[in-house]
Order: C-alpha cells, then structure tokens, then sequence
C-alpha cells in the first residue's frame, strides 16, 4: 500500500478501536448499574461477560465503524491530487551577523519586515512533493545536508521529494554548522531554524486536501543584468557589478495557482523570479526578506483569507534589483523603500498574473528525481586555467505534478541557462528555482569566462559546467 493510504487507514482503524472500546465501555457499565425510574443508580459489581460474548460485540462495532470510514475514504479517488500548506515564523530573536556581504561585520540592529518559511506539500498516490521557500541567504556551512536530514527522517519523505530552497535576502541571518565559526546567536539560531522547518514541512503534509493546479506566465522589469562594463586605466574594458539593461536578463513571472477542489477557494499561490534580492547592501542592519520577502507579504495581505504565497528565487546568478544594494529603507518626504516598491511591482504582476487563471490543469502524476553531478572545477578565485582540478559536486532536483514542472538547482545559476533549461524541457511549463537543496555557489556561462568579473573569479565552476547542467536537467526532466 502506498504511505499515504496506509496512513489514512491507520487513522481510520484507530478511530474504530477507540469508538468500539467507548461503546462497549458503556454498555458493560450500563449492565452493571441498574435503577429505577426517580432513583439514583447504586453502585453493583461489574457484570460478567463470557469472553466470546465480548468479542463478539466489540468486532460488530468494528465493523461498522469500518463500513462507515471506509465509505468515506472511497469518496476519494486515490488518484487525487491533494496539497497541504504551512507557514512559519523564521524572524531572529536576537541581534544576529547578517549574511552576504563580507563587508559587514556587526550584528543586526532591528527588523524591518519578518522573515518566514513556507512549504506547499503536493501528494498522489502516495507521492510527494514538498516545496519549501525560507528566507535566508542559502542553505551554506553545511546547513544544506542537515537541515535536508532532518526533513527527511522527520516527515518519512524520499530525498527527492524535497526541494528546500533560499530566496537568497542578503538581510538574514548568517547560517553554517560550525558552532566555532559563528556568532553564538547565529549558532542558536541555525538550531532553531532547522526544528521550524521540520515544523513547517509536517504541518504541511498532517492537512492534506484535494486540490487543483492552475499556471500562468507574467513579466517585470525589476531585475537587471548587473555586469556591467567599465573602461580600466589601461584602456580595455572589465566586468564590474552595477546596472547593464543591454545585457540578457529574465523578466519571466511564473506563477503557480492553488485552489480548492470542488469550491475553487484559493489556497496558495507559489511564484519564481529571477534576481538577487540584494536590493539592500551592507550598510543595511536591519532584517528583511528584501526583494522575494517583501512581495510575499504583499500578495499575503492583499489576497487575504490565509492564503500563501511562497516565493522562490529563478536563475539570476547574474540579475540584481534595478535598484541595488542601498544603504538604508529610506522613507524621507514620503519616498518609498526601493526594496519596498520593488517588491511590491513584483507582487502586483504575481497577482495580474493570478487573475488571469481560470482554467485549472490535470493533477497528476507526481515525480520527483535527485542527482548530484560531479561537474569540472576551478580554483575559487582564480581565472580557469589549463590543468586538473577536481571535479565540484552540483545539486539537481527535477519534479512534476501533472503538466507542471519544477528543476531545483543548488547554486546561483547565470540566467542564461535557467532559460535554455526552459526553453529545452518537454513541459510547457517549468519552474526554475535557485539555492535549491545545495550551495554551491555561482554557476556562470561558458562565454562570461572571457569577459571575467566578480562571478566567474569566485565561481570553483570550470567553463564546460554551465552546458553538462542543462544537459543533465533537460534529459532528468525527459525521464519523468
């Protein structure tokens, strides 16, 4: 049998026993205390049952109850998609380093806006697939394969049903295992945020409901490819972070829709852009969700009635805000945050996008499939150069639920090759998310090599990566 059914049968059992042993309880205690009309009960010895008797009675109760529950789980197919939601509160408690910016080396001055964890859990016959949007910066220092494990043992999932991932703020918390290496805050704080996410992702799959799936596709101008070209002293041209609107970016929305089966109630809407939420930079000491966050909560609070909306970074190794990387949430004379108004663009055309759903799409099947790939490596912080280097492990997560499909990446992938992945797979939709169940840093193209920058010198990627991923998502996602 498969776990969920086995599941819900065992509740059902258990149910039954608890209802047969009450009822037999009451009537053996009913046997025993007899009285008369306008007289109180007196206290008698128990009646003495024949053991065949009581068996007899306690397997007719059984059986009912069983006709009953049994009735009621064949109502629904077991090929019904069905999908849970939970959200939780991942917001520090304590000041904290903040990460993403060497830079900064104080702890965290205050909140701006929460920070907050968000599973949608998606199950069919059995199968699952549990998508977890937390903001933080990623899954670093090992947080990754611990945070995974516990997941994993904690909710009896397959590793590849799991796709964790990092909306990548740059105003979250630091995260790493070494307790020697972290701010004693951080260290609880990496403690707590991993018992939150078993917390999160249970929650998710203990309300399960029948549910339908719709997709749709939007576009926004806030991000920006960042590789900029400068003139150096000696007269030729270097890659600097900044603002290149001639460059390639993705401005795809994607937008995934949730609702109730038979009410059409919303549910949970789950959307992937592509950008750094770096709108923030280091002089900021205030916590946030930034770019990714901050749009989170808009559509929350505006489509209301607890509906989720669990944001998920797309490929934008390369992407930044159009605003970047201000130094504080200025509010002067009515001027609006730049992460604030940022976020907000994004969250309004999430939800245009949203109105324009109306047909839902088939539910099922659901697959899921995991590889770690043993990619070319290079030195980190060395241009690629001729010679061995040892192979550097990759991340890659492939999923479906019916027509939709989701390819989870463990690094900060360059834009272009999120969209050839795009462009390549056999689905009409698919969802690309970054900082996926991995960290393994920025994955350029094979082309940005010779332009050089910031990417490629602290990519341990060599040129030929970028081409074996989309090869290995394309076929994996070929195979569901």
């Amino acid at each position: 049998m498969q776990r969920s059914g086995a599941k819900r049968l065992a509740v059902v059992v258990g149910a039954c026993l608890l209802v047969g042993g009450a009822a037999l309880a009451v009537q053996r205690a009913d046997l025993s205390r007899p009285g008369t009309a306008g007289k109180a009960l007196a206290p008698a010895k128990p009646a003495s049952w024949p053991a065949s008797e009581m068996m007899k009675r306690l397997a007719a109760i059984i059986g009912a109850c069983l006709l009953v529950c049994g009735a009621a789980l064949a109502a629904e197919p077991p090929d019904v998609l069905r999908a849970g939601i939970a959200r939780i509160d991942i917001t520090p408690t304590k000041p904290v380093t903040l990460a993403g910016y060497e830079s900064r080396k104080d702890v965290s001055q205050g909140v701006h806006d929460p920070l907050t964890a968000r599973a949608v859990a998606f199950e069919q016959n059995g199968r699952h697939l549990v998508l977890v949007s937390t903001e933080i910066l990623g899954l670093y220092g090992g947080t990754a394969a611990s945070y995974r494990k516990a997941i994993l043992e904690a909710c009896r999932l397959h590793p590849s049903e799991l796709f964790l991932a990092a909306i990548h703020t740059h105003s979250a918390p630091n995260v790493g295992i070494d307790r020697e290496k972290g701010h004693p805050n951080n260290v609880e704080y990496v403690q707590t945020l991993e018992t939150r996410l078993v917390d999160v992702v249970r929650d998710a799959l203990a309300h399960m409901a029948p549910v339908q799936i719709g997709v749709g596709s939007g576009s926004s101008p806030v991000g920006a490819n960042r590789r900029e070209v400068v003139t150096n002293p000696a007269g030729g041209s270097t890659i600097r972070l900044g603002r290149n609107p001639s460059l390639a970016t993705d401005r795809e929305v994607q937008v995934l829709k949730i609702s109730r089966a038979g009410t059409g109630d919303l549910v949970a809407v789950v959307f992937a852009y592509a950008t750094h939420s770096t709108s923030m930079g280091p002089r900021n000491y205030l916590v946030s969700g930034d770019v990714h966050g901050l749009a989170a909560q808009f559509l929350e609070k505006y489509l209301g009635g607890g509906v989720l909306a669990p944001p998920f970074a797309g490929a934008s190794g390369n992407i930044d805000p159009w605003f970047r990387v201000r130094p504080e949430f200025n509010t002067k004379n009515g001027w609006i945050p730049e992460p604030v108004l940022l976020g907000t663009m994004l969250g309004e055309e999430v939800a245009h996008v949203l109105n324009g759903i109306q047909k839902p799409g088939a539910g099922g099947p659901i697959k899921t499939a995991l590889k770690t790939l043993m990619l070319p490596g290079k030195p980190r912080g060395e241009a690629p150069a001729a010679g061995d280097a040892a192979p550097v492990e990759f991340t890659l997560s492939v999923g479906r639920v019916g027509d939709v499909a989701f390819v989870g990446l463990g690094g900060e992938v360059f834009n272009e090759i999120g969209k050839a992945i795009k462009a390549a797979s056999p689905f009409r939709h698919t969802f690309v998310m970054t900082h996926c169940n991995g960290a393994a840093g920025y994955l350029p193209t094979k082309p940005s090599y010779d332009e050089g920058g910031y990417e490629v010198q602290s990519s341990s990627f060599a040129p030929a990566a970028a081409e074996q991923v989309i090869e290995e998502a394309v076929r994996m996602l070929k195979d569901l």
